[in-house]
């Protein structure tokens, strides 16, 4: 399904599950849909399940919006506090349509935690209280791994559903009675972005995906393998040998250091999650010769999330990168930021800048690399060397240390439902693309009137909050 027809679907009002492979435009149809909703008076609650994905959507992380915290058992007593939270009850009572970014990573039992939270504060029996719910992610890609949880009420089952007792690491939310309850159309999105489609490497990224995997595959795989070059990220598992490769690096440069410390603006817990996502440190030091990483989308300034480059020099205390395409770009600091009703209610400020001679998978979910080289004789997580393998945009850019068989393969569950994905997406799109455009306008119209939204569009303004600064 094409971005276009995706986008008209989210516009009738429907529960959507969007989905597709990496650099599909997921995230961009996402925020194309925000876009119309709020040039027709519509502001949606947007929310993610990890603070990276959030704050590349300018939300909360679905945990903090839902007021349910890093709590994993909802129980009686958590729901009550969270009814006696009036900005958590306004903002759940206030909102019609719910945005859950990266939901792939949102186990089953955290799911339900979000959906019993909804029907509790909006006092309606319907699935997530009657939100629209628009969801979006890759169930290839990083699974949710959580503690085995009884996620219900003695006193209130009806509340709080009962997703039994089975251990199971991977829980992923499509697996909830809930997901069903929601009758979710599914629009999978088949366009590519970012590797060359029909090209040798998409190929083998479908071929992983899909579980077909041949000997001319590995075969082909086996061409990148190399020692790391000087001036790509190596992707590793663990946070602490990033730190470890890039602070290393750092040292050995001789040049003077310069520093440039992140600013916030709005309360604690709220710039605390946007750092906490921030793909920049907020103390981000630098020298000439460093190799760096944008972290935000920037195009008319000539860099994407995930652009490689090396610090050339400074000005005016400005860092001048050199793109791997032999762009000079002078970097000025940017804003992330969790808006709320069209108010920004919190903000930091910072360089949109990382060290990259390292940086872990987990980090890179996302973001589309320039290039990269990653220990695949390491995977040990289904997903992981799908994600790893699919930042990147194109063969020549990776190198490889070696691989294992685990690298080459994904959740089997997964692949079984990605089967049906496909051909739900399938209907959706026969069932909407047959019908008359005008039968179309009439449901988009009827939806609006139903949020409280307006046919004609209207100007977009965001308000920043007068909050005072913390240091």
């Amino acid at each position: 399904m094409t971005h276009h027809d995706a986008l008209s679907i989210l516009q009738t009002g429907a529960n959507v599950f969007l989905t597709g492979e990496p650099g599909s435009g997921k995230t961009h149809t996402v925020l194309q849909f925000i876009i119309w909703l709020r040039e027709h008076g519509v502001e949606p609650a947007i929310t993610a399940s990890t603070g990276i994905a959030a704050t590349h959507i300018a939300g909360y992380t679905i945990h903090s919006w839902s007021g349910i915290g890093i709590e994993q058992d909802l129980s009686e007593e958590l729901l009550d506090r969270i009814g006696q939270k009036a900005h958590v009850v306004r903002r759940i009572r206030k909102a019609h349509v719910l945005i859950i970014d990266e939901v792939s990573m949102l186990s089953t039992g955290t799911f339900e935690m979000v959906e019993a939270v909804c029907r509790y504060v909006r006092r309606d029996e319907r699935p997530f209280g009657g939100l629209q719910v628009v969801l979006a992610g890759d169930f290839f890609q990083l699974p949710p791994v959580f503690r085995t949880q009884q996620y219900r009420s003695t006193q209130s089952p009806s509340l709080l559903p009962d997703i039994g007792d089975e251990e199971d690491s991977h829980a992923f939310a499509f697996k909830s009675a809930v997901w069903k309850r929601l009758n979710l159309l599914v629009c999978y999105m088949d366009e590519q972005y970012r590797q060359e489609e029909n090209g040798d490497f998409y190929k083998l990224l479908s071929a992983i995906r899909s579980g077909e995997v041949t000997k001319e595959h590995e075969a082909l795989l086996t061409t990148r393998t190399s020692a790391p070059p000087d001036d790509v990220p190596v992707l590793f598992p663990h946070t602490g040998a990033v730190d470890t490769a890039n602070a290393r690096a750092l040292e050995k440069i001789s040049s003077k250091p310069r520093t440039f410390a992140m600013e916030k603006t709005g309360p604690d817990v709220l710039t605390n999650n946007l750092v906490r996502g921030c793909l920049s440190p907020e103390q981000l030091v630098l020298k000439e010769g460093a190799v760096v990483m944008f972290t935000k989308n920037n195009t008319s300034a000539g860099f994407v999330n995930g652009t490689l480059g090396t610090v050339e020099a400074f000005t005016h205390e400005s860092p001048m990168v050199r793109t791997r395409d032999g762009r000079v770009i002078t970097v000025s600091p940017m804003d992330w930021v969790i808006e709320e009703n069209g108010v920004v209610r919190a903000s930091v400020t910072q360089m949109p800048l990382r060290l990259a001679w390292a940086i872990t998978v987990h980090k890179s979910q996302g973001m589309s690399l320039d290039a990269a080289h990653i220990d695949l004789s390491r995977a040990f997580e289904y997903g992981q060397g799908y994600v790893a393998l699919s930042r990147v945009r194109s063969l020549e850019g990776l190198t490889i240390t070696g691989f294992n068989k685990r690298a080459l393969e994904v959740h089997p569950t997964v692949s079984e439902y990605d089967i049906s994905l496909r051909e739900q997406s399938d209907r959706a799109q026969e069932r909407f693309f047959d019908m008359p455009k005008d039968e179309m306008d009439t449901m988009q119209k009827a939806f609006l009137r139903t949020v409280g939204g307006t046919s004609a569009s209207v100007a977009i303004t965001t308000k920043k909050k007068s909050t005072k600064k913390k240091h």
